[in-house]
């Protein structure tokens, strides 16, 4: 199988080269999976657009979404970059523990987490269940739509990792 290398800010394109500074000046580090979008010339900026965009999701809901959608995808890479942004956005070690198993003890979160998982799962053919108990705890049309793009945005990423195997540069993820 061919091995993927992450490729060094001299040699991607000047417009990566760009982000690569940006995000050296922002995160202290480049990581390597963000680094290795970059062998697509519009990849990494068109990424970060997506993923940095406006949502009617919390952080914290976002984060959730992350964690659980990388768990469901076996993504080593970004279920262990999402334990420290968890923590970052105020969950604990428990709660993140309980996110990677599916389930959260906060009603509302748990209804997003379940359906962020199913939708994962299925491809986006949810038990119909999972969805009223997301709208019942509060959510509404826009959160699911966000939801959606949130899982589409993780799945790119987990799917990106899985295939190429980068280095991961966070700490890493325990076993379940």
């Amino acid at each position: 199988m061919t091995t993927f290398t992450v490729p060094t800010r001299s040699e991607v394109s000047e417009n990566n080269q760009v982000i690569f500074d940006n995000l050296q000046k922002a995160l202290g580090f480049v990581p390597n999976l963000y680094a290795t979008i970059a062998y697509s010339v519009n990849g990494l900026e068109r990424f970060l657009a997506h993923q940095n965009a406006k949502t009617s999701l919390t952080g914290k809901e976002k984060e959730a979404v992350n964690l659980i959608v990388s768990q469901v995808n076996n993504c080593v890479y970004c279920q262990s970059a999402h334990l420290v942004l968890g923590k970052m956005n105020g969950f604990t070690d428990e709660q993140l523990l309980d996110i990677r198993k599916g389930k959260a003890t906060d009603a509302k979160l748990n209804a997003l987490v379940q359906l962020a998982a199913e939708i994962t799962k299925t491809r986006g053919y949810a038990n119909p269940e999972l969805v009223d108990a997301f709208f019942k705890e509060g959510y509404n049309n826009e959160n699911l739509v966000d939801l959606i793009l949130q899982v589409s945005d993780k799945t790119a990423m987990n799917y990106l990792h899985n295939l190429t195997k980068v280095e991961v540069d966070f700490p890493l993820a325990p076993a379940l």
